[in-house]
Parts: C-alpha cells; sequence; structure tokens
C-alpha cells in the first residue's frame, strides 16, 4: 500500500494543533492534537512512498514506527487515507489507460467519499466496467441517462428504442440536434460512445436475441419511455419479463411538468409496479378507469418535457442507478430539507474525540478524530430498503422521487409491497398469484 490523502478532502488547520480534513459537514473530520511531527508526516503522505520507506521518513522527523503506524490507521479509520496502488491497478485494467484515467478522476474522488476504504473507490470503478445496463427508452430523458452513465465508467450500456429521431427528442447530454433523422437506438449509442471515457468493443449477441457467452448478465435495466406516463403510471406487463428474470429495473420519466424517478424495483424484494398501481386504486376509485384511457390513446405531438426538468430527471435517475450498481441494494433518499437551518461546523476538538460513527479516535497515539455529524463518512451510501430514511419506507419499501415545475417542489414518497400485488415482496400475507 501506499497511502495518500485524498485529493476530495480539503486540508485546513482549525488552530495551531487541529487539521481539518474535508469541508461539508457530512464529510469533515477534524484531527487533534497535532504536533510538528506529525504535521510534517502528514505532507509525506502523497501515495509515492511504501510503507517501510514511510517508517524510515516518519523516525527521520522524530516520530517512532509504533505513533507513525497509529496515526496511519487513525487517518484510515477516520475515511481520510486512499491506496495509491488502487488508482495504477485502475490505470492498468483501462484501455485507453492515461486518458481514460483523467477523465474518471472526479468520480474518483467523489466514490473515495461516499466509500471511505481504502483502495474501495478504485475498485468499485474497476467493477464498473464490467457492468452492463440497458436503458429502454432514448428520448430526452433517456438517452440522457444513459450517457451519464457511460461516461461514469459503466462498460456496457445498450439502448433500446424504434422510430427516427425527431428535433424534440434531443438535449443537452442527450442525443444532439445534428442527429435528427437517424434511428433513435443507433443516435443513442453514438451519444454513448463519445461519452465513455474508456469504450469497449461492442459484444453482439447472437441472431436469435439471446445473450452470448462472453456478455455480463444485466444488472439493471433504466425504463424511460418517451412517453411520460409510462414513468408516472408504469405498466406492470411491461416490466413482466424482468420480474419473471429477476432484472432490478429503475423508472424515470416527465410527465405534464412533473419528473418522477423510482421505484427502483428489486424483483420479490422491493414495491413494483403493480403495488404502485394497486395502491392507488384503492386511494382513487375511479383511478383504474381514467387510467386505461390514458394507456389506450396516444399522444399526439411533442409531449411536456422541459429540457431543464428532463435534465434534473436524467442526472437523480442515473445517481440513483449508480448508487445502487455500485451498493447492490436501493439507495434510500433522505427526506427533503429546506435547506434553511444552518449547518453545524466539525466539532470542536475540545469537546472530545471519537464521538460519532466513523470518527474514531488514536489511543495512546497523541491525534485522534472528531466528526462534523453523527454520520460517518459515506454513511447511507449503502443502505438498504427501508434502512429508515424517515419517508415512512419500511422494509421492502421503494421510494418515488417527484418534482414539479410549478413551484419547484420535490417530494420523496414510498412504494410500499402491496398484498393484493403476486409480486412477491410482500411476506407471510395470502396475495394473489400470476395464474390468478
Amino acid at each position: 500500500m501506499h497511502a495518500m490523502l485524498k485529493p476530495a478532502m480539503r486540508r485546513t488547520w482549525r488552530d495551531r494543533d487541529s487539521v481539518q480534513f474535508g469541508v461539508d459537514p457530512a464529510h469533515a473530520v477534524v484531527l487533534s492534537p497535532v504536533d510538528d511531527a506529525s504535521a510534517r508526516f502528514l505532507k509525506l503522505l502523497d501515495g509515492t512512498r511504501g510503507p517501510a520507506l514511510l517508517r524510515d521518513e516518519a523516525t527521520a522527523l522524530g516520530l517512532d514506527e509504533e505513533r507513525a503506524d497509529r496515526l496511519l490507521a487513525t487517518l484510515t479509520r477516520g475515511g481520510v487515507l486512499d491506496d495509491a496502488d488502487s488508482l495504477a491497478a485502475l490505470a492498468g485494467a483501462l484501455r485507453h489507460r492515461d486518458a481514460a484515467l483523467e477523465r474518471l478522476r472526479p468520480d474518483f474522488a467523489s466514490l473515495s467519499l461516499l466509500h471511505p476504504g481504502p483502495g474501495t473507490a478504485a475498485a468499485l470503478l474497476a467493477a464498473r466496467r464490467t457492468i452492463r445496463v440497458q436503458v429502454r427508452g432514448a428520448g430526452r430523458v433517456g438517452a440522457a441517462v444513459a450517457v451519464v452513465l457511460a461516461a461514469s465508467g459503466v462498460g456496457q450500456v445498450d439502448v433500446r428504442d424504434s422510430g427516427m429521431v425527431q428535433p424534440w427528442d434531443t438535449a443537452p447530454g442527450g442525443i444532439s440536434s445534428a442527429q435528427v433523422g437517424e434511428r433513435r437506438d443507433a443516435a443513442a449509442r453514438g451519444a454513448i460512445r463519445r461519452a465513455a471515457p474508456d469504450p469497449r468493443p461492442p459484444v453482439r449477441s447472437p441472431r436469435s436475441g439471446g445473450r452470448s457467452g462472453t456478455e455480463p448478465a444485466l444488472a439493471l435495466v433504466v425504463l424511460a419511455p418517451r412517453n411520460g406516463l409510462g414513468a408516472y403510471a408504469p405498466d406492470p406487463d411491461a416490466a413482466r419479463e424482468l420480474m419473471e428474470a429477476g432484472i432490478p429495473h429503475l423508472y424515470a420519466g416527465v410527465l405534464e411538468g412533473v419528473g418522477t424517478v423510482g421505484p427502483l424495483v428489486v424483483p420479490g424484494v422491493t414495491g413494483c409496479a403493480g403495488c404502485l398501481e394497486a395502491a392507488r386504486a384503492e386511494a382513487d376509485a375511479a383511478w383504474p378507469r381514467v387510467l386505461a384511457q390514458l394507456r389506450s390513446s396516444r399522444p399526439t405531438g411533442p409531449q411536456a418535457c422541459d429540457v431543464a426538468l428532463a435534465t434534473m430527471v436524467s442526472g437523480l435517475a442515473a445517481a440513483h442507478a449508480l448508487a445502487f450498481l455500485d451498493a447492490g441494494v436501493p439507495p434510500v433518499p433522505s427526506d427533503v430539507q429546506d435547506g434553511s437551518a444552518a449547518e453545524d461546523p466539525p466539532q470542536d476538538p475540545a469537546a472530545g474525540t471519537g464521538t460519532g460513527a466513523g470518527a474514531p479516535s488514536s489511543s495512546g497515539s497523541g491525534s485522534g478524530f472528531t466528526s462534523g455529524s453523527t454520520a460517518g463518512p459515506g454513511s447511507g451510501s449503502t443502505a438498504g430498503p427501508g434502512s429508515g430514511s424517515g419517508s415512512g419506507s419500511g422494509s421492502g419499501s421503494g421510494t418515488r422521487t417527484e418534482f414539479s415545475l410549478s413551484g419547484l417542489g420535490m417530494r420523496v414518497n414510498s412504494v410500499v409491497p402491496h398484498p393484493g400485488c403476486p409480486c412477491g415482496a410482500v411476506r407471510d400475507v395470502p396475495r394473489a398469484t400470476m395464474a390468478g
């Protein structure tokens, strides 16, 4: 391991013997007390020295090996330290090594905050290269989702759609106006290739349409239909094949100036489109009749899909997808905050060290961490379904985020498994079956 301080965490002095790493209270931690030898030792943590050389140079600074090792352990537990070897390994795995790594450095820095273990961020980026995601829909939302996923290092992003690109399909970050008249799926693939930092050669499936022996299984399908109704009120039949195959899927779209992201459905685990439809029917007896009429009629002309709202929806959908792909469980958003409350600074070292999860102290080392929040670095980034977002989600619950252009409002709702849905997400409750 070649230890380095995380570039993502800016370093400042709070006073003569306290160093703060990071700015935002969600990540910021304070190391205190820091004497002159420890301060000089911190400057050595640039990723160019292995353990033996670090110990030798620490001794030369007046820091014995035991103290140096304890300080390294404290920095690691505080989420401040990374392993430069992991970046070298990632670079070696990239086909276009230098250029691709430089493009991915901001993503690496961000992941190092969400997943604080040394080497974890680079390992996640390397894992993304092996992942296959499919996006169904190449309109303003779907194409942008596909492009963002590719730009984030997902190795294979497939897009499915039909017809030709229309002027209203284009948007910044998605399909460009120069591609009007091209096939939608081909235009989206071109945008993906241009966005990918390390594009991989396409793997062609057999003519039968099945998956080839070298093509990875789908890790996620994003359902982003150009007709926003398919995301606002998703049809369970449209996802039946995904439910039966156990393929996770995420809904995203815009309808009448309202953007929706979610639910992210893990078949048999979280609430699905059928659960959502059943709950709506219980709340509004006329909804099934209204929905049947909406689904049986085709909209004429361009949909009400504001480019700013579509960009917001596609960005959040991509973020949800990446959080799921990295952690393996659907993210649970926190309650929406109004932003009026002032944020607390990192806790004063005089108040005591080692408070809060992920804010360790170094027993006997002379230095310890305090944290700016009760949650440690990266906490909440891998929360499973219903882990307590405050939005009312319970075990097996998914979430659905809605944005409205009217008043720029936003809300997060739970999508709870419904006892009458045959998806299997409800346990120990009699329910209908696929056979009726």
